[in-house]
């Protein structure tokens, strides 16, 4: 069994910014979502820690003087699920909310409005009677047991979109449970008959066993690994209370829709041990619904059957792959060669998560389909989904093995973003592997400048589609720490400790923890509460509605004889048109016009100075209107315009307008022009575009 060591804004979108649809791979099975929904612990199945669509924050805004602690959010116990997010709740009677879902090991859920930090609603998975779970006798989840493992959200179940997850609790008497509850989003309702007690039984003759088949025993369970959805089913994973027996490795699938027990797997069913925690991280997935996941210390049989599978059944201390088609069975694994002294020493590979990886290329174009996973050994992983390497006392038979790559070993799980995966093992830097024909680099392609202490770090990633990525993590200190890492080089763009007085200071840290990026906000959990982060000074809201409205002025036409060039042959027209010895056919507006103004102007034409100039005739103008800004600390606009929509822009403006018109005098005769418009306010931070672009075109006379 693993060591657990206990205690130790207002939206702004980039102009240019075009939301990436993630793989495949990191997206098939999670339930439909808005983009900047963070659902499931690290983001998505894959347990990548991407958030491709944030576009508010970016390596040039993310410093101490424009980012930092927006404010603090207080529960009643420690928060060791990562907090999700959900965009766009209607909440009953309350209007509408994107929504921040915290779970506490007191045994409550609370959804808080996530850009004020204002309570919506807060339900206890209490029953009468009951309390939370004390520590059983165990100091890694201490002083109470209530909800450890992250929660999973389906925005498609139920009247509003459900959250599930499991509770641990006990009542007067001694007795202990664990229960799957199904909550409403929006009015935190017990949805499909929930909530459910957790059982289980398996064929076996290990721990707990009666002979024939081992139990479920709730009270020497807690549910650490985050809930996975996939495929209208949720899966749960179990881990021990330290190394306290009798325990073993259960996997639990559960239906979506009516929260029936529908499948059931032990990983050492004749054996003992083999608890799955992986530090907190999420059994991950695959696009065909396939399971990965990190078993902890345990039984192993190294007498394997005929398809190489240990004989028994035993796979602790495995990387497993779960087929579910059929329900919960063994697909394949991975078992290092030394297993037997890594468990003697507690050495196993179940202190860390799995993660599914997108497919790579080699350099002959051969596609590999490939997960990474690490643990305590301080090696890093990378097997090849589609033929593990199962076990071999001589060899371990493993796509790609970095040996000692990760000192100190791994207690989190890794992020995968551009190519790279980036790690953070206890007591080192985040080191950052990048692919290269479907390998990883032997050594780190770049490290940040500071080390994390137990348990390392879970580094999270925000980012725009491939750019402005940003790493975040926490480290587990008091006063925690929120640091950012510009994901190219891992410089450090800023951490809360640096700006005076503590002003971005959050409250003591909490081990195990993933930062939740989304919507320009950075949620970091606490063992009181959540930490909010945001630019100090968020972007103003553009105007909006901008019209190009009438074209003033007029301009001579510039080619009378239409040959397509401005010249002398034009200039001696116009003069003899002037002088009555040809018929006027020029015209201004509309209206016939031959004089000493319009000789001017085809004169300041064939000069190449613009047929718009010249006494007596006005430069055509476009009148432009916008409705104000929605935000209320504006000090003006600016006005943009281009010659094609979607720009590229040009300011036309030489200083802030104030009010909302504007007149463009510098336009010429007939040309297309589109325009757009920002908000600017008092601290000169500039909004996006306003959208659509207005167009006007200018006539050619």
């Amino acid at each position: 069994m693993p060591l657990d060591v206990a205690g130790l804004l207002p939206f702004h979108f980039s102009r240019t910014a075009a939301p990436l649809l993630l793989a495949s791979w990191c997206l098939a099975d999670l339930p439909i979502a808005k983009a900047q929904d963070v659902l499931t612990h690290h983001n998505d199945i894959a347990r990548t820690g991407q958030n491709l669509n944030e576009t508010t924050l970016t390596p040039n805004d993310v410093n101490f003087s424009s980012f930092g602690k927006l404010f603090t959010i207080s529960v009643d116990g420690k928060v060791d699920a990562q907090p999700l997010y959900v965009a766009g709740i209607a909440i009953p009677a309350q209007g509408t909310h994107n929504l921040l879902i915290v779970a506490t090991e007191h045994d409550t859920v609370y959804a808080f409005d996530a850009d004020t930090g204002a309570s919506i609603w807060k339900v206890s998975m209490l029953k009468s009677g009951e309390a939370p779970s004390d520590n059983r006798s165990c100091g890694q989840v201490t002083p109470e047991i209530g909800i450890t493992a992250t929660p999973v959200i389906d925005r498609t179940r139920g009247p509003n979109g459900a959250i599930y997850l499991v509770a641990m609790s006990k009542d007067g008497a001694g007795n202990y449970y664990q229960r799957l509850h199904a909550l409403d989003l929006a009015t935190h309702a017990e949805l499909f008959g929930g909530p459910k007690l957790v059982q289980a039984t398996y064929p076996g003759t290990g721990d707990n066993t009666d002979g024939t088949k081992v139990i479920f025993d709730a009270k020497q369970y807690k549910e650490r690994p985050g809930l996975l959805l996939l495929n209208g089913t949720v899966y749960t994973a179990w881990g021990s209370h330290c190394d306290i027996r009798p325990y073993t490795g259960w996997v639990m699938g559960y239906d979506a829709a009516t929260l029936a027990q529908t499948t059931v797997l032990n990983v050492v069913p004749n054996g003992s041990e083999g608890g799955i925690w992986m530090s907190g991280a999420g059994l991950a997935a695959d696009a065909s619904g396939n399971i990965y996941l990190l078993n902890g210390n345990g039984d192993f049989d190294m007498t394997l059957n005929g398809g190489g599978f240990p004989a028994n059944g035993n796979y602790g201390n495995a990387f497993m792959k779960l087929s579910t088609s059929a329900g919960l069975a063994v697909a394949d694994y991975f078992e290092m060669d030394n297993e037997v002294p890594e468990n003697a020493s507690d050495a196993d590979l179940g202190s860390g998560g799995a993660m599914v990886l997108p497919d790579q290329n080699d350099s002959l174009g051969k596609v590999w389909r490939l997960a990474v996973g690490a643990g305590k050994d301080s090696n890093l992983y990378l097997v090849n989904r589609d033929s593990m390497g199962k076990f071999s006392l001589s060899n371990n038979n493993v796509y790609q093995e970095l040996a000692g790559a990760l000192p100190g070993g791994v207690w989190a799980m890794p992020a995968y973003f551009n190519g790279t995966v980036y790690y953070g093992s206890v007591g080192s830097p985040i080191y950052a592997f990048r692919f290269a024909n479907a390998k990883l680099s032997t050594t780190p392609v770049a490290q940040t400048g500071n080390a994390f202490g137990y348990p390392g770090s879970i580094p999270s990633i925000s980012a725009n589609n491939n750019t402005n990525g940003i790493v975040w993590a926490a480290e587990n200190s008091n006063p925690a720490v929120l640091h950012a890492y510009d994901a190219t080089n891992l410089r450090e763009l800023y951490n809360s400790n640096q700006a005076a007085g503590g002003r971005d200071h959050f409250g003591a840290g909490n081990k195990f923890i993933a930062p939740t990026i989304a919507n320009g906000k950075v949620y970091v959990a606490t063992t009181a509460g959540v930490g909010v982060f945001g630019l100090l000074h968020p972007a103003p809201l553009p105007p909006t509605s901008l019209s190009a409205g009438s074209v003033g002025g007029g301009a001579a036409p510039c080619d009378p004889d239409k040959d397509g060039t401005v010249n002398v042959a034009d200039v001696q027209l116009a003069i003899d048109m002037d002088l009555g010895m040809l018929t006027c056919t020029l015209t201004v507006e509309g209206t016939a016009l031959c004089n000493i103004a319009v000789v001017q102007r085809l004169i300041n034409a064939a000069l190449g100075l613009g047929c718009v100039t010249g006494p007596g005739v006005t430069a055509h103008s476009v009148n432009l209107t916008w409705t104000a800004s929605a935000s209320t600390n504006v000090a003006g606009y600016n006005v943009y315009r281009g010659s094609t929509s979607g720009g590229p822009y040009t300011k036309v403006n030489s200083g802030l307008v104030v009010g909302t018109t504007y007149t463009d005098t510098s336009v010429q005769p007939g040309q297309t022009y589109y325009y757009v418009a920002t908000a600017v306010d008092s601290n000169s931070t500039e909004s996006a575009y306003s959208s659509p672009p207005a167009q006007s075109v200018v006539p050619s006379s």
